[in-house]
C-alpha cells in the first residue's frame, strides 16, 4: 500500500494556479476588452475609412447654403419694408435725401462706377521657389487673413465707394476672417481664388495698393512662390447693397 503522498489528488483537492497561468489569463482577458470595445467605438465600421470624418465639412457647406437662402430672403423683405416705409413715411424731400447719402455709407444701396477687381490665389500644388529663394513652407503657398485685410484696407485708403469681396458687400461690421484654407464671411464660406472688388478712382485704388506695405511683402512672395495675383480694371461696375442683417452681436456678462 502506498503512503498518503503518493496518492493522486482526487476529485475534492483543489488545484493551485501558477504565475504564468494567471498572467496568460489576464492578457487574454484584456485583449478581449480592446476587441469589443474597438467594436463598440467603431459600431462595425473601418475606422481608417469612416466617412463621419468628413461630416464636419459637409455640415459647415450646408450652412453656408442655408445661410445664403436666409441672405435672399432678408434682402426681399427688406425691399418690401422699405417700399412700404417710403410711401407711407410722410418724411419731407430734405429727409429722403439724407436717408439716401445715409443708406449709402452705410453700404445698404448699390454703387456703380470705374473700379477694379485684384484677384487672390493659392500657389499651384506643384510650385517650387524661385531662384534665390528658401525653399517653402506650407504656410508660404496659401492665401491668409491678413493678406485678404490688406487688400480691403488699401482700397479703403484708395477712396472706394464701395467694396464687395466674392459676393458680399462689405460694411462697417463685415469681418474677414479665415479658417485653416477657407474664408469664413458673415455667416458664409468661401474657397481661393479670392475676389475683392471695389469702385471708385482705379488710379488712386491701384496706387493705394502699391503703396500698401504689407501688399509689397506680399509681392515677395508672388514672385518667389507663385502664389496668385491679379488686378483687373472696369469701366463700369456695380456692387450691390448689403442684404444681411444689421443687429449687432456682442458678449455680456454673466449676472
Amino acid at each position: 500500500m502506498s503512503n498518503s503522498a503518493e496518492t493522486p489528488a482526487g476529485p475534492g483537492r483543489s488545484l493551485r494556479w501558477r504565475p504564468v497561468r494567471v498572467l496568460t489569463a489576464a492578457v487574454f482577458a484584456l485583449a478581449g476588452l480592446i476587441f469589443v470595445t474597438s467594436f463598440i467605438t467603431a459600431k462595425g465600421t473601418n475606422l481608417r475609412t469612416d466617412a463621419s470624418l468628413l461630416r464636419l465639412s459637409d455640415l459647415i457647406e450646408e450652412r453656408s447654403h442655408k445661410n445664403a437662402g436666409l441672405d435672399e430672403s432678408a434682402a426681399a423683405l427688406r425691399s418690401r419694408v422699405d417700399a412700404l416705409a417710403a410711401r407711407d413715411d410722410g418724411s419731407t424731400k430734405a429727409q429722403d435725401e439724407r436717408l439716401r447719402a445715409l443708406e449709402a455709407a452705410a453700404g445698404t444701396t448699390g454703387v456703380s462706377g470705374t473700379g477694379l477687381t485684384v484677384t487672390l490665389d493659392d500657389a499651384p500644388p506643384n510650385a517650387q521657389a524661385a531662384p534665390g529663394y528658401p525653399e517653402p513652407q506650407a504656410n508660404d503657398l496659401v492665401i491668409h487673413q491678413q493678406d485678404l485685410q490688406a487688400v480691403v484696407n488699401a482700397l479703403w485708403a484708395g477712396g472706394a465707394e464701395g467694396i464687395k469681396v466674392m459676393d458680399q458687400r462689405l460694411i462697417s461690421t463685415s469681418a474677414v476672417r479665415c479658417v485653416g484654407n477657407t474664408l469664413i464671411l458673415q455667416g458664409r464660406v468661401y474657397s481661393p481664388p479670392y475676389k475683392i472688388t471695389a469702385v471708385g478712382d482705379r488710379d488712386r485704388l491701384e496706387k493705394a495698393l502699391a503703396d500698401s506695405p504689407a501688399l509689397q511683402n506680399y509681392q515677395l512672395y508672388v514672385k518667389a512662390y507663385g502664389l496668385g495675383w491679379k488686378v483687373d480694371e472696369h469701366k463700369a461696375v456695380t456692387l450691390p447693397g448689403y442684404s444681411g442683417t444689421v443687429d449687432l452681436h456682442y458678449a455680456k456678462p454673466v449676472s
